[in-house]
């Protein structure tokens, strides 16, 4: 079933902020369950874990050479893959804090690293307009598969149990079926920069550099709803789902965190908002990552109180 938008309220009482990355930040992860961590990579080539209740920062994961853009947390919460501007996948052991593998392929910056559901395939997708996935297990560093339909740089990547959904800059959200080997290529006409699925995988979340935010049948491809009125023409700013599907929550080019279809959103960050994500099993909890250097920590005022 598709989700009703605009039936939730925005957590609005920022509980904490973030602060200690120099530059833009591009992606903020939650980790996995009910605990309250976050990971978060920036222009400054640094990962950084934050406990999210305290607002204090655990740990600096410093291997990058380039800009991070990309970050997917394993199911156990063990270890964590990263991408950005090496054109190469860091595999991270949370504990240690150190780099456990390294594996180079593209020719171009890698925008999207995403695992499979028990973290022993990881995707990848780049500027150089493939996705590659690599086989954890393999002693083999050679990729098990290139996905190279798409004609511009894959910017995000979903992997699903029997599916893998791209999005692609050249205007296309491609669905791979590898049960049945089939492709589905969906046209929406504008470069797309992020594809979030339902938990039911029955419809995907496309955001676009047009400034909408499509809901669309994943098994027709077509558009069951069009969401505006946030402003997003340049920049990668994921949407994303609100808690329980209920809701769309996009941030925008002018640091303004909505939900769609639009409320008087309150005014979140300085610069543009590139990333949003709602806690995974808080209902009163969400985060919105920016290019001003910080991410905010959202809660619901009477959960302040």
């Amino acid at each position: 079933m598709a989700p009703f938008p605009g039936s939730q309220s925005l957590p609005r009482s920022i509980h904490v902020s973030l602060e200690s990355h120099k530059g833009p930040v591009n992606v903020a992860r939650y980790a996995k369950g009910s605990a309250k961590y976050i990971l978060t990579g920036g222009q400054d080539r640094t990962i950084r874990l934050w406990n999210a209740n305290l607002g204090t920062e655990i740990k600096t994961f410093a291997a990058h050479g380039y800009e991070v853009l990309s970050i997917s947390v394993s199911h156990d919460n063990a270890k964590f893959a990263s991408s950005g501007g090496d054109r190469s996948v860091f595999l991270w052991d949370v504990a240690t804090g150190v780099t456990t593998r390294r594996i180079a392929g593209h020719m171009g910056k890698i925008y999207a690293v995403e695992f499979n559901e028990d973290a022993t395939v990881v995707a990848s997708g780049s500027f150089d307009a493939t996705v590659r996935l690599w086989d954890l297990r393999a002693i083999n560093r050679q990729a098990i598969q290139v996905l190279d339909e798409a004609r511009d740089a894959v910017q995000s990547i979903h992997v699903g149990s029997t599916t893998i959904i791209t999005g692609s800059v050249d205007g296309h959200v491609r669905t791979y079926d590898l049960r049945k080997g089939e492709l589905r290529s969906d046209y929406i006409g504008h470069p797309v920069t992020s594809v979030v699925p339902t938990q039911d995988n029955q419809t995907l979340l496309v955001t676009t550099l047009d400034s909408h935010v499509r809901l669309m049948d994943a098994t027709t491809g077509k558009m069951l709803n069009d969401f505006t009125g946030h402003k997003n023409t340049a920049y990668r700013c994921r949407a994303c789902f609100g808690h329980g599907e209920a809701s769309v929550l996009c941030g925008d080019e002018n640091g303004l965190a909505k939900v769609l279809p639009p409320s008087p959103p309150p005014k979140a960050h300085q610069k543009v908002i590139t990333w949003t994500e709602y806690h995974p099993t808080d209902a009163n909890e969400m985060l919105t990552a920016s290019a001003d250097g910080t991410v905010k920590v959202w809660r619901h005022p009477e959960t302040e109180t």
